[in-house]
Parts: C-alpha cells; structure tokens; sequence
C-alpha cells in the first residue's frame, strides 16, 4: 500500500520528535498493549519520527507495566480525571504533534494517516467524527449515540460556532504548542469539549477526519458515568457563554418586564374575563429587577474570563468601555436612584396628604412599583460600576 505522506527521519534521544501518540490510562490490562502495540507498529510502518506515550492515572492492575513492555513510555499523573491525566502527557510529550485516545481498543490506532496528514497541512486541531466514519453496533449507548452527543455538539457549534460535528470524539490530533498555548484548566472528561471550545475561540485551525468506533475491548464497566459527565460538559458549555447563559436570558426577562410596564402603568388592561392590574406590575418589576441582574452578570463573568485569560479580548467590549466608566455608571446609577426615591417620596407625600388613612392600592402601587424598581436598578447599577472597576485595575 503507497504510503499518504513522505516519512520523516527517525529522531533517537531524548531529542524533539514529530509525532506522541498519547493514551490516558485507568486500569486498562486488558488492553493498554494492544494499543500500545497498534500505535507503535503504525509509527514504524510510516517511518514517523514518533513515541507512544501512556499517561497513568494510578492504575492498580498492572496497567503500567504492561504499556511500557509494549513500547510505550509511561507518565504517572497523580492528580485524578481523565483531563488531568492528559494534561499530564501533553507537557510531558516530546512531539510536534500529539495524538491522543483512549487505551481501551475503541479508536484504531492503525490508522492515524489522516490525523497526522492535516497536521502537518497545517491544522492545528484534528477532530475525528464517529458520524460519518462508523459507530459499530454496542460501541456507543443509545443515550450518548441520540441524545448525549447531538445536543452537546449542537450547543457547542450554537454558542461558539464551533467547525466540529462530535465534540467528544475520543480520537484528534493537535499541535502541541499551540494546545499548551490555550492553557487548558479542566481535569475531568469536560477536559474533551475545553479543548475544541478554547480552539475555537482562539482562532486555531480545525480540521474534521471520519473516524470508526468498535466497541471497548476490557470487560470493566467504564469510567463514564452519562448523566454526571453530561451535566459536567453541559454546566462547562454553559459558562464559557455568558451570552447564552446570562445575557439573553436577562435581556427577554427586562423586555418582558418592560413590555408590562408599558401595558400597565398607564391604567389597568381587560382582555375578556381577565383584568391585569399592579399584581401583573409587580411580576413585570421582578422581571425587569432579575433580568437587569443576570445582564450584570454576564458582564462581570465575561470581563472575568477575559481577565484570567479563559476568553479572547472582545473588542465590543472593549469599545464600550471607552465609554462606559466608573463615574459614568456612578452617574447614572445615581439619577435612577434619586428618581425612584423621588417617587416613592410622592407616594408618602399622598398618603400623608390624606391623613395616613386607608390608600387606595391600585391607584399608589401604579407609581411606588416602579419608583422602587428604579431605586433597586439604580443601586445595583452603583454596585456594578465600582465592582467592575475592580475586574478593570485587574486587568490592567
């Protein structure tokens, strides 16, 4: 069989290589050598200058010896989580590149062609796609193959405009500085969708290979657990977007709110039976009150992620804090402030008019609801522009 690529000269020592071929590792006997063994005969059989390297996360079956027996280089990674583990062999990795699946004989580790073919085309990340390669009968629970993948994948190219079909493909390759680069943080299996997010926020160029699934050749049940890690994965997604997760949630609460408001305040709205009146205002304020908080909030969490490095420098955001400053969100924190404590001030001023007798609800809650919804946004307001001011000294 034509070989895809020219081979590269074999590197001895302890120098750089080309390629690491990494497998995390948890108790995996029954199959870590056959791995080991497929990684090792593709790398001879293509002339690549290339190791194998398992990276153990504190295997007590004999996982290591076994791997090293095999060919493998072995890393022990103390701390516990499969990203973890990963972590622990990409800085320990002496390729260019790095390839990386699990040790359980699910990903062929005879057929690497592709991967290290746009690695070296220049793509910086190279996602496999079980969807379009194979998923062998049994090698993927129905939950995962249905419902588990799609959606995760769809939230991930819908928050992030993701290039990739399978976000949890066990099999890709990268270039390995430029993964270091991204300074990855997570240590369990969310470890797997940080690493195709952060890529793409940060520009790098992905590629999509088809890849088969067989099923795992151990007869242990496996590390995964579907709804906690799904939930891990989901909650990861979720705060890597704070568009998503507060901004527009905020934004169609204070529209809401607003939209009552305008309804409502300047007298009560029939439609047939019904009558909405300050009770449908008050939930119109706590809409406009908990939507105003969670646009603040995402603010803080996105100035935040920017500051410690998690997300890339927006330049809207940049942009509109050339405008919006401390003194600017102090002024108009103040000014909604003083006009909800001047409405409530009428308010009182009336009832004292009226000899601090029986009010009359409908007509007084129609002006004290939103005086207090301006008193809550305004302070809040003040809050916000002193607290971001402390995210900005950070920043600088």
């Amino acid at each position: 069989m034509p070989e895809p690529f020219p081979p590269t000269a074999p590197t001895s020592g302890d120098g750089p290589l080309e390629l690491t071929v990494l497998m995390p590792c948890l108790d995996e006997a029954e199959t870590v050598a056959t791995c080991v063994s497929k990684a090792g005969g593709w790398i001879d059989a293509h002339g690549v200058s290339g190791e194998v390297v398992v990276a153990d996360n504190g295997s007590t079956d004999g996982s290591q010896e076994l791997a090293r027996k095999a060919g493998a280089r072995v890393v022990p990674v103390k701390a516990r989580g499969y990203g973890a583990a990963l972590a622990g062999g990409i800085a320990a990795a002496r390729g260019r590149y790095v390839i990386m699946a699990d040790a359980d004989d699910s990903y062929d580790f005879s057929k690497l062609d592709a991967f290290l073919g746009e690695l070296r085309a220049g793509k910086q990340l190279v996602m496999g796609n079980r969807f379009l390669g194979g998923i062998a009968p049994g090698a993927m629970p129905p939950l995962h193959r249905y419902l588990g993948n799609p959606v995760l994948t769809f939230l991930g190219r819908l928050f992030f405009h993701s290039p990739c079909n399978d976000f949890h493909c066990g099999l890709r390759g990268f270039d390995r500085a430029a993964i270091l680069a991204l300074d990855l943080r997570t240590t369990g299996m969310e470890f797997a969708s940080e690493m195709v997010v952060r890529a793409t926020l940060g520009g790098l160029r992905v590629a999509e290979v088809p890849t088969t699934l067989v099923p795992a050749g151990r007869s242990r049940p496996p590390h995964l657990r579907s709804w906690r890690d799904g939930w891990r994965h989901l909650r990861f997604l979720l705060m890597y977007c704070p568009r998503w997760l507060f901004l527009l949630p905020g934004l169609a609460l204070m529209l809401a709110g607003a939209a009552i408001f305008a309804a409502l305040l300047p007298g009560p709205l029939r439609m047939g039976r019904a009558t909405f009146d300050v009770h449908t205002l008050l939930a119109g304020a706590t809409f406009l009150v908990i939507g105003y908080q969670a646009v603040l909030f995402s603010v803080f969490t996105k100035v935040f992620a920017i500051t410690e490095g998690l997300l890339p420098e927006d330049r809207q955001l940049v942009r509109a804090f050339r405008h919006v400053t401390l003194e600017t969100g102090l002024a108009a924190g103040f000014l909604l402030t003083a006009l909800g404590i001047a409405g409530g001030a009428f308010t009182v001023l009336g009832w004292r008019a009226g000899g601090y007798g029986d009010l009359q609800v409908t007509a007084t809650m129609r002006v004290f609801i939103p005086s207090m919804t301006l008193w809550m946004v305004g302070t809040q307001t003040i809050f916000a522009s002193f607290f971001l001011s402390i995210l900005g000294l950070r920043r600088k």
